[in-house]
């Protein structure tokens, strides 16, 4: 090809472009807007609730290849898709979908991966009804948007169950070396994006399983962990070198790890450290943090007795303290685990709950109670020292409070004692300040979250950053894979040019 052959990147930009518009239209020709808006979307196939609430085998079976291209079907293919601007992580959605309503399932989950490391964990357990699906503009036409997280899910175990993720063609090593202090979301994310950038990236992670809080906090009913394996595979394939049982702040600082020549680290440590009530009784045995009780349950495998002799307390009574979604998965596996009686124990209402509808609605078909409008003020036990009682307080809503819901007030004299032998506290998790008190300079916030930039995630530190639960305090997965993107962009910028925060 001479010179003036040769197509540039604009050009073949624009021809792409012209391309992807020709296939459009032919789907849109073979299924016009106003078709595609009476097609109903497909429900997500699930065990029953009677099956499911005996084990801890995934609840929700995935979309068939049929059901998918039919739910794909009814993207309206917008002009100015909304979709993508609900996404923290920006999925290039409307594409992906169409590949899926085209039935080029491969193109589509590559075309997922570019933007998204973990598919089949976000697939899974992104809150897509409050971000992409909330925006999707056949939501905002009929009240029902696409199922974009199912389709997510359907495109990631497709390319899974056909032999992996394909490793794409990686640029040259650039050289530079970036550390990566956790292997959450946040860590595993910014690594797979620096990888693909041809850094040389190691991940050191305190526990002996990757994953984070998707290993030890998330029960196998909802994630599991084989398909966990498989995305950090994929990385590990991408170049990703992981070292575990390492505690940075206790095996090697940070200043140990710039010592050693990594030009750039990300701190992605999340937030491990329980919050607790300090009610009177916490001490007692049978009174767990849901961090203990999960840990013990998910990734020291308690859940899988006798191969995994991991020692829980199942309890035949148990309440869980709290209204998100690790109240409700505290309380799944207690029901899971044998109680014959499992409870919610909510100090607000249902409609300030921040669970999602779906877990909230698993936990109602599987028979847990919910007590809104309730708070546990002590914890009683026996001779022995063990719980065997809770008595609570009633509420009632008042004025909104900081967080914009009504905020609980106690009802006087409406004290009353229920009996519970097991008591799992899940009101929040606070940052492990290990890494804080162990890096000079290390500017840390109220909460002990670490400040950032958040235009760049740069912590006070020159070539530090930082995202996740670390510097919000606890929030979504797909939230902190949006803050790994934002830092790995500007660890690439700097690492590059010198700039980037």
């Amino acid at each position: 090809m001479s010179g003036q052959d040769k197509i540039g990147p604009a050009l073949a930009a624009e021809i792409l472009a012209e391309f992807e518009k020709d296939w459009r239209k032919e789907l849109r020709r073979a299924v016009p807007v106003k078709e595609r808006i009476k097609i109903a979307r497909r429900p997500m196939p699930q065990r029953t609730a009677a099956e499911r609430s005996l084990d801890f085998a995934e609840v929700n079976l995935g979309l068939s290849a049929e059901e998918a291209v039919a739910e794909a079907r009814r993207c309206l293919d917008c002009a100015k898709p909304g979709c993508i601007a609900g996404c923290p992580v920006r999925i290039d959605i409307p594409t992906f979908v169409k590949l899926v309503e085209k039935g080029e399932f491969a193109a589509a989950a590559a075309k997922v991966r570019e933007a998204n490391s973990l598919p089949a964990v976000c697939g899974r357990v992104c809150p897509q009804e409050t971000q992409c699906e909330e925006t999707c503009h056949l939501r905002k036409a009929t009240g029902v948007p696409v199922a974009i997280g199912n389709l997510e899910r359907f495109v990631s175990d497709i390319e899974r169950t056909r032999g992996g993720a394909v490793v794409p063609s990686l640029p040259p090593p650039t050289g530079h070396k970036v550390a990566v202090v956790g292997a959450g979301p946040a860590g595993l994310t910014v690594a797979g994006e620096l990888a693909r950038a041809g850094h040389r990236v190691t991940i050191f992670e305190a526990l002996h399983d990757a994953g984070g809080v998707l290993v030890y906090g998330i029960p196998e009913f909802r994630l599991p962990k084989s398909i966990l394996v498989a995305e950090v595979d994929y990385l590990e394939r991408l170049g990703v070198e992981l070292r575990l049982s390492f505690i940075v702040g206790r095996t090697a600082t940070l200043d140990d790890l710039r010592a050693d020549g990594y030009e750039a680290v990300f701190i992605g440590s999340g937030a491990g450290l329980p919050n607790f009530m300090k009610v009177p009784g916490e001490n007692l045995v049978g009174v767990y943090s849901a961090n203990e009780y999960l840990t013990r349950v998910n990734l020291m495998r308690a859940y899988d007795f006798p191969r995994y002799d991991t020692p829980v307390f199942p309890g035949r009574r148990a309440a869980v303290i709290g209204g998100g979604n690790v109240a409700m998965d505290s309380v799944r596996t207690a029901r899971r685990l044998g109680a014959e009686r499992a409870l919610i124990i909510y100090r607000r209402s249902r409609v300030e709950m921040p669970a999602r509808v779906e877990e909230v609605h698993h936990a109602e078909e599987e028979g847990i109670e919910f007590h809104f409008l309730t708070v546990p003020t002590r914890y009683i036990g026996d001779a022995h020292g063990r719980l065997e009682a809770m008595e609570c307080l009633r509420m009632e809503l008042g004025e909104p409070d900081a967080s914009g819901r009504r905020r609980p007030v106690p009802v006087p004299g409406s004290e009353f004692i229920t009996e519970v032998d097991l008591v799992v506290v899940a009101i929040g998790q606070s940052p492990n300040p290990l890494i804080p008190q162990t890096t000079p300079g290390l500017s840390v916030g109220k909460w002990g979250t670490i400040d950032v930039d958040w235009a760049t995630m740069a912590t006070s530190l020159p070539g530090v950053y930082a995202g996740g639960d670390i510097v919000r305090g606890g929030a979504t997965v797909i939230l902190a894979m949006g803050d790994a993107r934002t830092a790995a962009a500007a660890i690439d910028r700097r690492l590059r040019n010198g700039s980037g925060g």
